[in-house]
């Protein structure tokens, strides 16, 4: 079955995310549960746009959450043209077997307006197999 994804649509920037259980990175028995997901930012709209900074909360099926804020995406701000399209791919450990992410994007245009994209929702499930 091929993994599930996620997108979301704001102001002509579309967000997809494959997330992905890691098992042989996991130590259920420590009590870690390594999670990666594959982001794809397009810019489907008619206006250049700079990505600045990123916004995630984690939350778990623990009780935990947690609020991650950074510059750019690891490491880089990239421009996205019309067209264009930023792909990446990162982790995160949880302290339980599932968990959500979701978050938010914030962008610059040329003419210095700013505005957030949304990083739609998604899963993290630890799969039985």
């Amino acid at each position: 079955m091929p993994a599930p994804f996620y997108y979301r649509q704001t102001l002509g920037i579309r967000v997809t995310v494959r997330p992905g259980y890691l098992r042989e990175q996991s130590r259920p028995t420590a009590g870690q549960w390594v999670f990666g997901y594959h982001v794809r930012i397009e810019n489907v709209g008619a206006q250049a746009a700079q990505l600045l900074a990123r916004r995630w909360l984690i939350t778990d099926s623990a009780g935990e959450a947690h609020e991650v804020e950074g510059e750019g995406v690891i490491g880089e701000q990239p421009t996205l043209y019309p067209g264009r399209v930023h792909e990446y791919r990162s982790f995160c450990v949880l302290k339980s077997p599932r968990g959500a992410m979701e978050g938010e994007y914030r962008f610059v245009r040329a003419d210095g307006s700013r505005f957030e994209a949304a990083i739609p929702r998604f899963e993290l499930l630890a799969a039985d197999d």
